[in-house]
Order: C-alpha cells, then sequence, then structure tokens
C-alpha cells in the first residue's frame, strides 16, 4: 500500500470502528447513571458516580441468572448438535457422493431462504402434537435442524474437495467410513468446524422469535426474550433498560472475544485451502 494513502485508510477505519462501537458505549454510559442525573444531564453526560442499582433491579426482577443459563444450554446444545449433524451430512454428500447430491444441496439452500414466520406455525402444531411445546428441547430440536442446514450447504463444498490421497491412505490400513471420518477428515476440518460452532452458538443466542413463541413459561425463557417481554415495562427506568441491554449483549461479546483467535484461524485456514 501506499505510504501517502495509508494514514487516510486508517483514519476512515478508525472512524468506522468508533461509529461501531459508539452505541455499545453509550449503552454501557447510561447502565452505570442514576435516574436523576439521566433526567438532568442526558444520555451523553457522564456519570458523576457508578450507579449499579439499575443491574442489580433488573438481574433480581427477571431472574437473569437463571435466564443467562437457559441461553447458554439451548445455544451450546444447538452449537454441538448442529455441526455433528451438518458432518454427518456433508460427509455423506461432499465426500460419499450419495445420489442425487446436487438436490439434497439444493433443498438445503431453499432451507435457508425460508423465513421463520413460514416456519412457526407447522412447527407449533408439531410441537403440541408429540408433546415438546414449551420445552427448550422444542427449541433445541428446531434451531439444530435450521442451523444444520446451513452448515450441510457449506461443509459440502468443503468435503468435495477432500484430498482423495488421504481417504484413500485411510482405507489402505484398514479404517472403514467411520473411523475415516472422525479420525481424518473432522480433524483436518477442524478450523472450519470451530467457526461454525461460533457462529452457530451466537445465532442462536440471539434468537427472539421462536424462542418467544415456544417457551411461554418464564422459568424456561432465555435472555433476549426477557428483555424484549420487560422492553415495553413502565416501571423500568432509562438506566434500568440500558442495564437490561449491557447485560444482554455482555455474554455474547465475551464468548466472541474467547472464540476470536479460533475464528480468525478457521477463517484463515479456509481462505489458504
Amino acid at each position: 500500500m501506499n505510504r501517502a494513502i495509508r494514514p487516510a485508510v486508517l483514519a476512515t477505519l478508525t472512524v468506522l470502528v468508533l461509529l461501531v462501537l459508539s452505541p455499545f458505549a453509550l449503552v454501557a454510559l447510561n447502565a452505570f447513571k442514576r435516574p436523576a442525573d439521566y433526567a438532568t444531564n442526558g444520555p451523553l453526560s457522564l456519570p458523576d458516580s457508578l450507579y449499579f442499582k439499575g443491574l442489580t433491579d433488573f438481574w433480581i426482577r427477571v431472574d437473569f441468572g437463571e435466564k443467562l443459563w437457559n441461553s447458554f444450554f439451548i445455544s451450546g446444545s444447538v452449537a454441538v448438535l448442529a455441526v455433528i449433524v451438518s458432518v454427518l451430512n456433508a460427509y455423506a454428500l461432499g465426500i460419499g457422493r450419495v445420489r442425487g447430491r446436487s438436490l439434497f444441496l439444493i433443498f438445503f439452500l431453499l432451507a435457508n431462504l425460508l423465513p421463520q414466520e413460514a416456519l412457526v406455525y407447522p412447527l407449533y402444531y408439531l410441537s403440541k402434537e408429540v408433546g415438546l411445546y414449551n420445552t427448550q428441547t422444542a427449541v433445541i430440536i428446531i434451531f439444530t435442524a435450521i442451523q444444520s442446514a446451513f452448515g450441510t450447504y457449506l461443509l459440502s463444498s468443503v468435503y468435495a474437495v477432500f484430498p482423495r490421497e488421504m481417504l484413500e491412505a485411510a482405507a489402505i490400513d484398514g479404517a472403514g467410513k467411520v473411523r475415516t471420518l472422525w479420525r481424518v477428515v473432522v480433524p483436518i476440518s477442524w478450523p472450519s468446524l470451530s467457526v461454525l460452532f461460533t457462529f452457530f452458538f451466537i445465532w442462536t443466542w440471539n434468537e427472539f422469535f421462536l424462542p418467544l413463541v415456544f417457551l411461554i413459561s418464564n422459568d424456561k425463557q432465555t435472555v433476549p426474550v426477557a428483555l424484549g417481554v420487560l422492553q415495553g415495562d413502565r416501571l423500568m427506568d432509562a438506566t434500568t433498560t440500558s442495564a437490561s441491554a449491557l447485560l444482554g449483549i455482555a455474554p455474547a461479546v465475551l464468548f466472541f472475544l474467547i472464540f476470536q483467535r479460533t475464528l480468525s484461524r478457521g477463517i484463515m485456514s479456509g481462505a489458504v485451502k
């Protein structure tokens, strides 16, 4: 890059980063501000002192610890199961070369394009029929199917160009299809699987519509549902609302930061391949 252009590019990127982070900074700023301070000086002023009552009030009001565990349990279960299902499907389609592979891939592609609003009634009816309505199991099954459709479509293209020499070497050593999958294919494609796991977890964590429909009991609800239910609560002042938003996004951001290096390695590995 030209040295004369580099400072302008860095300045532009810095401004864009600040614009992206400004809403999060504003939420964090007002989460630790007293309601009287907010009403007097507005949302852009610095707080006179750190005020934690908004955080504690919201935590107690919605039993946030319970909602946090529900979101972690559902998101983690979906991420693990969706990756496993995606690997099995993609192994059959990409490496096994099953008959009608193109039709299956088109089916998974169309499944990704369907809006959730089009799925909610048949899923609601089916969950009622099998007795899974208002259970976290129903939400886990639904999101595992949804996320694995994307994972299958993505991994199938990766496994379609998998080195045949390695598969032939495993077959010569006496490895069957299952052993080849778990001892050869999965370890080599682990960077791609880690990327899928991270995305599946964050996507499921942020889901609102389907958990709102299928989890009507308060003790089964997730963090986004708890935030949405209290969004119009007149008893919540501006600082408590900011505190709720901060508590809602902090776990997902923390998870992303923890797995950031894994995510970067997976993306770079895919780019090199």
